[in-house]
């Protein structure tokens, strides 16, 4: 895979704290900045599948979003 070069900007609080992990890690900052991107996108992806997931039950079932408030409302008070 062939490699793109962006610019981007950080306040400058948050760029010190990506390079004193680069540093405490070793690795470069472009390193830690491309693994926080994928990290992030794959949260987003299996909260994607999740939600997913959760409207095909919800169909599935007949359940409006009300219903739902509801059975959560519930096990919250018993808990």
């Amino acid at each position: 895979m062939k490699n793109k070069t962006v610019n981007i900007s950080f306040k400058k609080d948050l760029l010190k704290k990506i390079d004193d992990i680069a540093k405490e890690e070793s690795r470069s900052r472009s390193e830690l900045v491309r693994e926080a991107a994928r990290i992030y996108i794959d949260r987003k992806e299996r909260w994607k599948k999740i939600f997913s997931y959760g409207d095909i039950l919800n169909r599935d079932k007949g359940l409006s979003e009300a219903d739902v408030e509801k059975e959560i409302e519930a096990y919250r008070k018993e808990q």
